[in-house]
């Protein structure tokens, strides 16, 4: 699925368009996805990810190691 964050597991979600009138037709949330290339050292190579914008914050701050073991105990592929 393209719209799928690896980080946060963020996917579209389906909601209704309301206007004043309250006649409601479907529509999409879908995340802000990037594809995204960031350096692992401990690997000494780029890891290409698709991250929500989301997603860049939690490796902002937890690190992109720590993310990367996280995604690898799931199952994810890196």
């Amino acid at each position: 699925m393209p719209n799928h964050c690896q980080v946060t597991g963020r996917v579209p979600r389906s909601g209704n368009n309301v206007p004043h009138s309250q006649q409601r037709t479907k529509r999409w949330f879908k995340p802000n996805i990037q594809n995204k290339r960031y350096w692992l050292p401990s690997e000494n190579r780029f890891v290409r990810l698709t991250v929500s914008t989301k997603g860049m914050k939690v490796i902002d701050a937890r690190g992109i190691e720590t993310v990367v073991r996280e995604m690898r105990a799931r199952g994810e592929k890196v």
